[in-house]
């Protein structure tokens, strides 16, 4: 296993060398898609090159250390051969390891923007201002990433909760880290309408969808689909345009709805709509296919089953619990204002370490 896996670090340098070798000719920008796709393996094989070179740099000093330390009696100078043999032992191991996780099959929508839905479950008013929160909560984390959110559509209730509300997430590996985010979030806390005082459970549901582009054939069929064109409302069916803006698609086949009222142009609210239903059909295909590969799904963090209860936050305690790495950290007020990268970070690791220990037993 281990020396398959340098034969292909070597594969991959040689690779790497190729690409840079064409990018440096004069004729590569005049065929702009084979530049954009050589920039892109460019930037995938860098991590991986950069990593691999720092550890034959590291073997080559151990060699030279070893190769010192037979020839010399001065002490003074073995002790610090001695320490430089291990700290560039310990730095190889670390560069494996790192290297492993780099080698790693990579899911073809890392790189992709993402569509998130959160809907209120289970609690009525409350669960609608949770899911208000935790669309805020991800608000703040996209911003201080500098990713760009954009609201599809949100159906609001009086008090500033939130029954649904569908938004786009546009930045660099924003599905990588945001697919984590699919499943059932719990909150136990006591409601402000509560006189009683007594501490209330609601939940919520979020979908992370990686958003299609035109490398991604999802093909609607004129027939399979109803559009219908409305006035947009905001709180209590009020009139908050005069014009018939909003979008509502309904697609046939699989019975969803979706619907689309942000923007004052109806052809942006279409488009936005049709985003929407051919993320949501792509994700419906992507579960279907983790699902005949039932064992693949279980040994990753990231791609559950959408009705898994994956976290709670338990504000009497201040608490955030992540479910499935058994994760608890005591920092709610910081997560719900987007401070989310170390249970990601989290998720990220067990995930990987999942796919490693799968990977060693095959």
């Amino acid at each position: 296993m281990r020396g398959e896996m340098f034969d292909r670090l070597e594969d991959l340098l040689i690779r790497f060398e190729e690409i840079m070798s064409e990018l440096h000719e004069p004729t590569v920008t005049s065929n702009q898609e084979r530049f954009r796709k050589l920039m892109k393996e460019q930037s995938d094989l860098t991590p991986i090159v950069d990593a691999y070179t720092e550890y034959k740099k590291c073997r080559q000093e151990t060699e030279e250390s070893l190769e010192l330390l037979e020839v010399e009696n001065d002490e003074d100078m073995r002790e610090m051969l001695k320490d430089a043999l291990s700290e560039s032992r310990k730095r190889a191991e670390e560069l494996e390891q790192e290297l492993k996780i780099l080698l790693l099959p990579k899911d073809p929508n890392d790189d992709r923007n993402v569509i998130v839905e959160i809907r209120a479950g289970a609690g009525g008013d409350e669960a609608a201002l949770f899911a208000a929160e935790i669309y805020r909560m991800y608000v703040h984390y996209a911003e201080g990433r500098r990713w760009k959110v954009d609201t599809m559509n949100v159906d609001e209730i009086g008090i500033g909760g939130m029954k649904e509300v569908q938004f786009t997430i546009a930045g660099q590996g924003a599905y990588s880290r945001m697919k984590y985010e699919s499943g059932v979030h719990r909150v136990q806390r006591v409601p402000e309408t509560e006189s009683g005082g007594r501490i209330h459970t609601s939940t919520i549901s979020v979908a992370v969808m990686p958003e299609v582009d035109e490398d991604i054939d999802i093909v609607i069929a004129d027939k399979d689909i109803r559009i219908d064109v409305m006035r947009a409302s905001g709180n209590g069916g009020q009139c908050v345009n005069t014009t018939d803006s909003a979008v509502r698609l309904t697609h046939y086949p699989t019975g969803i709805v979706v619907y689309s009222q942000t923007e004052k142009s109806q052809l942006q609210n279409k488009a936005k709509a049709f985003a929407l239903l051919k993320a949501k059909l792509y994700d419906m295909e992507q579960q279907q296919r983790h699902d005949a590969e039932a064992e693949l799904r279980r040994s990753q963090i990231g791609t559950g089953d959408r009705s898994e209860k994956i976290r709670t936050y338990n504000f009497p305690q201040g608490r955030v619990t992540d479910h499935r790495i058994g994760l608890t950290i005591y920092k709610l007020d910081k997560v719900m204002d987007g401070d989310i990268d170390e249970i990601l970070d989290a998720c990220i690791a067990a995930d990987q370490a999942a796919k490693l220990l799968k990977m060693g037993e095959n």
